[in-house]
């Protein structure tokens, strides 16, 4: 028994000693080291640590022989080397299995809730199929919070015996430890996926938002006796209102806003298209109810549907003071004369909604000091915490109110902050475009001011 825990490249020194010694040395030699006991996996270990008492166990009727023993138990064995074999190097590898949630094994193994034997075991389950092929002959669920989040699968002992009841206990109080620990990290996985997805959808956003921003008039029109100021604010990063100034061949510039149905990226993406369409009819057919009729021919082609454009497209001659407008059922302008607030009124649908429509076409004379306001719904249609709308009439108001450009889009914008509330969230885009004559412009047409200019 020495020669299993000693060196196993032969006899112990320690044994060969005892084998020389007379007066039954072997046997003491024998209960001085410790038995080996197995450790449950095949290999042997030992109880503990020699104890030298042992010796005092064996009686000889030779005093020197005795003598010769106990001297012989004194002395020190040679340390010898304790090789203990080496775990078998296997990775136990379970099946590539692709549980679906309606699979009837998923089902079997929430009412079984502890270790099952599948090797009798029949259903139409493709899961199980795998199993089998596997070799899998028992499976334990991992259910955590009533949902099945894995599964410890196992093929037959090595002692081909079956699995005791003891083993099926410690694995189902196993499967009870396990289950939360996979939860809980199948949840911080989901979670940094999603972390990583909205870094990545904000990231896109932002270049969106810079892409939109390039659509934008990088600066407002100089017209001589005119004041324009504008506003814009999407209620997302990126947002489906515009508004621009396109130069004409004439000396005349066309004002053009406009609100795409929908908020976000879809919205974006139209009215990126709906403002190249413009920029491109504009300079060619000047007439706005042409350039509108023109780009709804093409929107109807593409648009997505139950998407529109809504548009106005006026057309200033900064000369005269004269406009020429069209409509395509975009939100009414208001314009503060010194008779009171006018409507800039024209018939139009929607672009995008149904191809070979007519885009009716007014006028409007700007006196010195008359002041316009182009909006879309973002301002009439916010709403209170009591689901009141700001409305139209409280927007015609404060055009009548008296101030003009930078000043009338704060105070609209402070109106309507004071309305909703300040924990409202915006929402639909707000676009806000001041067109101002100056006081001090003199009308062209009026030959009654150019005579008097012409006498002084």
């Amino acid at each position: 028994m020495a020669q299993q825990v000693g060196s196993t490249s032969g006899p112990a020194p320690a044994a060969r000693e005892a084998e020389a010694a007379p007066g039954g040395a072997s046997g003491v030699a024998g209960a001085g080291w410790p038995e080996p006991v197995s450790t449950g996996d095949g290999q042997s270990g030992t109880t503990g640590s020699v104890s030298v008492t042992s010796s005092k166990s064996t009686t000889s009727s030779n005093v020197g022989k005795s003598g010769r023993v106990r001297g012989w138990l004194r002395r020190t064995p040679p340390s010898a080397a304790v090789t203990v074999p080496a775990a078998p190097s296997v990775v136990a590898a379970g099946p590539d299995l692709d549980l679906a949630s309606n699979d009837p094994l998923v089902g079997y193994l929430l009412s079984a809730a502890s270790a099952v034997d599948i090797t009798g075991l029949q259903l139409q389950s493709p899961a199980l199929k795998a199993l089998h092929a596997a070799g899998v002959v028992l499976v334990v669920p991992l259910i955590s919070s009533g949902s099945l989040v894995g599964l410890l699968s196992l093929g037959p002992r090595r002692s081909e015996r079956g699995y005791s009841t003891d083993d099926l206990r410690l694995l189902n109080s196993l499967a009870g430890y396990a289950a939360p620990a996979m939860r809980v990290g199948q949840l911080v996985r989901q979670q940094q996926a999603e972390a990583r997805q909205r870094e990545r959808i904000e990231q896109e956003l932002k270049i969106a938002q810079i892409i939109q921003q390039q659509f934008l008039p990088k600066q407002l029109p100089d017209l001589p006796s005119w004041h324009v100021a504008a506003f814009y604010r999407p209620a997302r990063t990126v947002g489906g209102d515009f508004y621009d100034f396109i130069p004409l061949p004439d000396g005349r510039v066309m004002f053009v806003v406009g609100d795409v149905t929908d908020k976000g990226i879809p919205a974006a993406l139209v009215m990126a298209s709906t403002h190249a369409l413009l920029r491109d009819a504009a300079p060619r057919l000047v007439s706005p109810g042409k350039v509108l009729g023109h780009v709804n021919e093409m929107l109807c082609v593409d648009i997505p549907a139950h998407m529109f454009v809504t548009c106005l497209a006026l057309v200033l001659d900064p000369v005269s003071g004269e406009v020429v407008f069209a409509n395509a059922g975009h939100d009414v302008p208001y314009v503060r004369t010194q008779g009171g607030v006018a409507e800039l009124r024209a018939r139009g649908m929607p672009l995008g909604l149904m191809p070979g429509m007519d885009y009716e076409e007014r006028r409007f004379q700007f006196e010195p000091g008359d002041c316009a306001l182009l909006h879309s719904d973002g301002l009439a249609e916010a709403h209170a915490p009591d689901r009141e709308m700001f409305g139209f009439p409280r927007v015609s108001a404060l055009v009548g109110k008296g101030p003009s450009g930078e000043a009338l889009i704060d105070l609209c914008l402070t109106e309507l902050g004071s309305f909703t509330g300040p924990n409202h969230e915006q929402e639909d885009d707000i676009t806000l475009v001041s067109l101002q004559r100056s006081p001090s412009a003199w009308h062209q047409g009026d030959p009654e001011f150019e005579g008097d200019q012409g006498g002084v």
